[in-house]
């Protein structure tokens, strides 16, 4: 029984840490369009990485894209992310006039700005955007689009899974924002490996106690529970605190920063399970930690640039899926460690290779972030 869930427990742990494992921001564009007075505006960012990715814009191959490599490669832009781009208007085909292009940065580094006018048939009172960039390449890419109806604004999240969203220009639906953007939180965590392997290493010592030099097992389920509901209370509340100030324009810290720091916490709190120094209120450190993270979350709904009731009602649905998707890993993660504490098996592999195994990511990307490099390593981009 006990090697039965070992199994189980360690192809969890090896789940979190292997596929995408990325040391970087998750890959999202910003399609933005404005109507007014029966005119049409758009204004399409897409990170140079990904078109880097997708066509090839770094001809000498340094690393670096200059704007001489990328006014060359205007054409191929223009026709790849156009031939990705579907408008309707009322059901009739709306035509994208040519672009011009710009540069812009975000808060996860340079994008191109392709701006153009959208011309439909006729006044349209429903508006659908078919939209397919990147997909082919990467499945975690997400498109995040934002319609303006003479000051009233409606948003919404495009992925593989919903390639097409269709807005009643006349009729906004707040819920429907606050829903997608609620499985975006979930869908943020899950794929923020850094985040879940901060979450994981708190967890790991959490149905254990320090005593005599080494970890034994809780034999309460009553004082293991409680220890993880304060590690989980604590990393809650500190990073929604700063995902919150940081939305609202309240707190703003270089990214570089704030992804270094990320992945420092993950890199001690790895370490803290192999030569444990905090003995009691761990949920302290989490609280710490925890606030960074928070402005790490915020990088999505910031570059969106929301305005009021929008960015309410998305702020409200991002912030509670990323407490759904936590809650989902907690779920899962727990009770094994709690039937598998008292095993050999558990405290050396799991905890002790695990740990290791964790602070050696860790460590890589902390360089990689506050270096800025890629160290090209499989599995890691």
């Amino acid at each position: 029984m006990n090697r039965h869930f070992g199994f189980i427990s360690i192809g969890i742990l090896l789940f979190l840490l292997s596929g995408h494992t990325s040391a970087h921001k998750a890959s999202d564009s910003y399609l933005r369009f404005k109507m007014e007075n029966g005119a049409i505006q758009a204004q399409w960012d897409i990170a140079l990485r990904d078109l880097d990715y997708a066509i090839g814009l770094d001809n000498n191959g340094d690393g670096r894209i200059t704007w001489g490599e990328l006014r060359v490669r205007h054409q191929a832009v223009t026709e790849y992310a156009l031939s990705r781009l579907q408008i309707h208007g009322d059901g009739s085909r709306c035509q994208p006039q040519i672009p011009g292009h710009l540069v812009d940065h975000h808060t996860d580094g340079a994008y191109a700005v392709l701006r153009f006018a959208v011309i439909c048939p006729t006044a349209i009172d429903t508006f659908e955007v078919a939209y397919g960039l990147l997909f082919d390449l990467d499945s975690l890419h997400r498109g995040l689009l934002q319609v303006d109806v003479n000051g009233r604004v409606q948003t919404g999240v495009l992925s593989p899974g919903q390639r097409k969203i269709r807005l009643d220009l006349g009729n906004s639906a707040p819920w429907r924002e606050f829903l997608q953007f609620g499985r975006e939180g979930v869908w943020h965590i899950w794929i923020g490996f850094d985040h879940i392997l901060f979450l994981v290493s708190l967890l790991l010592p959490a149905v254990l106690c320090w005593q005599a030099g080494r970890w034994l097992p809780r034999y309460s389920l009553r004082l293991a529970l409680w220890e993880v509901f304060k590690i989980v209370t604590a990393f809650t509340i500190a990073h929604s605190i700063t995902l919150c100030l940081a939305v609202l324009g309240l707190v703003s810290l270089p990214s570089r920063w704030v992804e270094s720091v990320i992945a420092a916490s993950v890199l001690l709190a790895a370490l803290h399970n192999l030569y444990p120094v905090i003995r009691t209120r761990l949920w302290v450190m989490t609280f710490i930690f925890g606030l960074i993270h928070g402005l790490g979350f915020a990088s999505v709904l910031i570059d969106l640039g929301l305005p009021g009731q929008s960015l309410a009602f998305a702020l409200a649905g991002f912030n509670l899926g990323v407490e759904a998707g936590q809650i989902v890993i907690v779920g899962l993660f727990v009770p094994l460690a709690f039937m598998l504490r008292h095993t050999r098996f558990y405290q050396r592999y799991v905890l002790r290779f695990g740990s290791v195994l964790i602070a050696l990511i860790a460590g890589i990307w902390l360089v990689e972030r506050s270096m800025e490099l890629d160290l090209g390593l499989p599995g890691l981009i």
